[in-house]
């Protein structure tokens, strides 16, 4: 027996041997959290921080763990009233930390690197139970923010050469993604580049695990406030605050919109990453092995990714080779519970992926693919899922198998904007200049890649893809470290990161520098280091 989508949001399974992997139920989490920060893992909510107080002030929010439906411990919502009181001791912090010299910072980051190392698997786990991400992709995502941390810290004396903290803190907003290698990583840098740091945890998932990272910062003494609550409450305090020194912003184009058109009164520094329809354009290309391992692997973490490549634009005749490959890989994929397991014993299972973030996103999902087929797409491949893959009764409804669509109608949101989940699109074309054309339809993206075996008709290619990381025969990432990030058109506002451009984003330079970036008076793009 296999569940099919007609009733998707409310199935729950009922063949199926598996258990849940003894010792990671989110309970045990918790409590193994509550053990090392018990201040900020109170019983029945997680704890605000700011004033270098972990605060219980805030109204509870009831959350639900994506993998099986449970209630979870979640953050505590504050007012604006509130998020401003935090805003002005953050501002305290900033002057307080200017005092401290670098060797010192350094010393007291690296603290909190071993720290976040040493438990490096619970932050995993927390991952797995908030925002569904399968265990193994989360040891990832821990590693990469020690990483990279460890290589600013080894970096950060010639980067700041001749450069100073930012006149105000910085205001970090981010999605629920990727709180610890995106988020709880900037902020570090941040802090190591003398600034202090306010940040919105994201209310949808991984305000636990950020909280935990940053309980090792607030142990050493480091200039952090934490704040949940809605958008519509802080953003008068995060983002339009005069204190602010710069914004930095993950998200979506309607709220990033909605930031940039805040910010056009002002010259406040700012970093908007927003989304963009990443595109694989395919021409002249014969080499199906190797793009069947990029697909395969661009389903990691159901494509909730800024990077992920839900758009392929290929040459008409080359579509039933690629159907040869690319049907086969979808099959293959392996949808289900991150930690169940067939016998006690058993390691946690490496799946291709797990749910989607909530019953919401899978719910909304599955509605614009059915809406895109009604309005004229193909039904390419509608994948789904298999019941042995869960544990017996659990709520499945967040769960979405994958799904390609042929020719999405222009009048369907999956023609031009990201589905932010296991959904692929494909768009056949005839000539080299639409080829272009249907990779650029989102008016910018982060990154894009041309799959040719003309390598010198692929990189001319590339020179025309409306994105800012544009790979050849292979995916190009966000990357961490030395190589820039940024994106064109509608994904970027603002300063790029990624290396000495974030340190830059976050520190003054001499009198009249103006920084790499996507701003509306100039588009300077410094070249991608590799």
């Amino acid at each position: 027996m296999q569940l099919t989508y007609e009733y998707v949001y409310v199935t729950k399974t009922n063949i199926s041997s598996k258990v849940l992997k003894p010792g990671t139920s989110f309970h045990e989490v918790y409590a193994r959290a509550s053990s090392i920060a018990p201040k900020a893992f109170r019983s029945g909510r997680i704890s605000n921080f700011w004033g270098g107080e972990w605060r219980e002030e805030g109204t509870p929010n009831p959350t639900y763990s994506p993998v099986d439906g449970s209630q979870i411990i979640g953050p505590s919502l504050l007012e604006t009233d509130q998020a401003a009181a935090a805003l002005q001791a953050c501002v305290q912090d900033h002057f307080n930390w200017l005092k401290v010299p670098l060797s010192e910072r350094k010393e007291r980051i690296s603290r909190v690197v071993s720290r976040i190392r040493e438990n490096r698997e619970l932050l995993a786990l927390l991952l797995v139970w908030e925002i569904g991400k399968p265990y193994q992709q989360s040891l990832v995502s821990v590693d990469r923010t020690t990483e990279g941390v460890a290589w600013y810290l080894e970096n950060i004396d010639w980067m700041l050469a001749g450069r100073g903290p930012l006149p105000g803190p910085v205001s970090n907003i981010a999605s629920w993604n990727y709180p610890l290698s995106v988020l709880a990583h900037s902020m570090l840098v941040q802090m190591l580049a003398g600034n202090a740091v306010i940040a919105k945890s994201p209310t949808d998932g991984g305000v636990a695990a950020l909280t935990l990272a940053m309980s090792f910062a607030v142990d050493e003494g480091l200039p952090v406030t934490l704040l949940s609550g809605l958008g519509g409450k802080l953003s008068s305090v995060l983002v339009r605050s005069p204190e602010i020194g710069c914004l930095a912003f993950v998200g979506g184009r309607d709220t990033g919109g909605q930031i940039a058109s805040e910010l056009v009164r002002t010259d406040k520094r700012h970093m908007l990453e927003q989304e963009g329809l990443n595109a694989w354009g395919i021409w002249n290309f014969s080499q199906w092995d190797l793009l069947a391992k990029e697909v395969k692997k661009g389903f990691d973490y159901a494509k909730q990714r800024c990077t992920a490549y839900p758009r392929y634009v290929i040459q008409r005749d080359l579509f039933d080779q690629f159907l040869e490959m690319y049907i086969p890989v979808v099959k293959s994929l392996n949808v289900g519970h991150p930690l169940a397991v067939s016998h006690p014993d058993d390691p946690i299972p490496a799946v291709d992926f797990g749910p989607l973030i909530s019953q919401a996103k899978a719910k909304e999902l599955y509605s614009t693919v059915q809406d895109a087929i009604e309005r004229g797409g193909t039904p390419l491949y509608r994948g789904k899922l298999d019941p042995n893959n869960f544990i017996e009764g659990q709520d499945t409804s967040a769960y979405l198998a994958p799904h390609a669509i042929l020719e999405p109608p222009k009048s369907s949101s999956l023609y031009h904007a990201e589905p932010f989940g296991p959904v692929d699109t494909i768009v056949l074309v005839d000539t080299e200049a639409e080829l272009l054309a249907q990779m650029n339809v989102s008016n910018g993206a982060l990154v894009s890649s041309i799959a040719s075996d003309n390598l010198e008709l692929a990189q001319k290619l590339t020179e025309h893809v409306n994105a800012y990381k544009v790979g050849i025969n292979r995916v190009r990432s966000r990357g961490d470290k030395q190589e820039p990030f940024g994106g064109k058109g509608a994904s970027w506002k603002g300063a790029f990161v990624g290396g000495k451009y974030l340190v830059q984003a976050v520190t003054e330079g001499p009198p009249g520098e103006k920084l790499f970036g996507n701003f509306p008076d100039h588009h300077t793009y410094p070249s991608l280091e590799e």
